[in-house]
């Protein structure tokens, strides 16, 4: 006997609200923008230049202690923050030290950086470690940022050409929407829960690009068969049978790869917490956006029903959406 997520056959009415949907998306795009123009991200120093060093000790982490330690040396905006992994010994306390960079040097120069892990030593533990430092420059933190910008607007510009020369240009369209929808929740997320934003992070969106465009190509696959199969039938309708027909697929696929992330997430330790955790919630979004975004947005439009014609217009543009 096979397991199954869902009954065989569905039958749910995925378009019953679609407007209401359509609107809770465009509300949450919305406060997600604000929240990241309120609060900004907690860039990490891929982005923002600097050194960063992860401290472990055996005294617990006061962050004021650390703090005290460290005004003496004049070094500007210092970033202490505790971190917290349920995998960590007993006894063992790991906190990350973010330094800017010093006006007028491209990093943080050795020099002060032996001088901070002094302090901290004679200050904090004299048992303290520094199992890693990493630097990088002003110049090179900008870079990366137009970089990051770059790659995923490529992205987003390439997977719009393929849908259109895969599908139609309204398939591209709602995909690309949905995307779109996905990468800023994702950030806007980030922004609320002030989580590090880093090269990682680039990843991670890149990998949600890619998660949710994949999930939303196979429910588009199953809608263009249906529409050359159901030509009279509503285009709601079609759409509805679509999801449906492809509704055990989605969930399988997601639930499989939430379990493992999930994994990951728990145990997998404090470096690639944040990587981890954007693609978890881009799963989410993603499955969400692939029948909520990516749908309405060609129910909206309307599609070409009659594809034995060569006529690219024989739509049904604003076609019963609340059927």
């Amino acid at each position: 006997m096979r397991l199954r997520l869902v009954p065989q056959e569905t039958n749910f009415n995925f378009f019953r609200f679609a407007r209401v949907t359509f609107g809770a998306s465009i509300v949450a795009m919305v406060l997600s923008i604000g929240i990241w123009l309120a609060m900004g991200l907690n860039f990490g120093i891929d982005f923002l230049g600097g050194t960063t060093l992860r401290v472990e000790s055996t005294q617990e982490v006061v962050v004021g202690d650390y703090r005290a330690a460290l005004d003496p040396l004049g070094l500007g905006d210092v970033s202490i923050t505790e971190v917290f992994d349920p995998t960590f010994e007993a006894g063992r306390h790991v906190a990350m030290v973010r330094i800017q960079a010093q006006e007028g040097q491209e990093s943080v120069t050795p020099e002060t950086v032996n001088a901070v892990q002094d302090a901290l030593v004679a200050a904090i533990d004299p048992e303290m470690t520094f199992p890693s430092v990493e630097s990088v420059g002003p110049k090179v933190s900008g870079e990366l940022i137009t970089t990051a910008l770059l790659a995923v607007g490529i992205s987003l510009a390439a997977i719009l050409i393929y849908i259109w020369l895969r599908f139609e240009w309204q398939f591209s369209v709602g995909a690309v929407a949905a995307l779109i929808h996905d990468v800023v929740l994702t950030i806007g997320v980030f922004s609320l829960l002030q989580i590090r934003f880093d090269l990682a992070t680039i990843a991670a969106l890149l990998t949600i690009i890619g998660y949710s465009i994949n999930d939303t190509v196979v429910i588009f696959d199953r809608l263009r068969e249906n529409l050359r199969k159901y030509k009279k039938m509503p285009l709601v309708d079609v759409m509805n049978l679509s999801a449906n027909e492809t509704l055990s697929r989605t969930l399988m696929t997601s639930g499989t790869t939430l379990l493992a992330l999930l994994a990951l997430l728990i145990l997998g330790g404090d470096v690639i917490r944040g990587f981890v955790f954007a693609i978890f919630w881009g799963v989410i979004v993603g499955t969400y956006s692939s029948i909520y975004v990516a749908k309405n947005v060609v129910l909206m439009i309307g599609v070409k029903r009659d594809w034995s014609k060569p006529d690219g217009n024989a739509g049904t543009q604003f076609s019963n959406i609340d059927a």
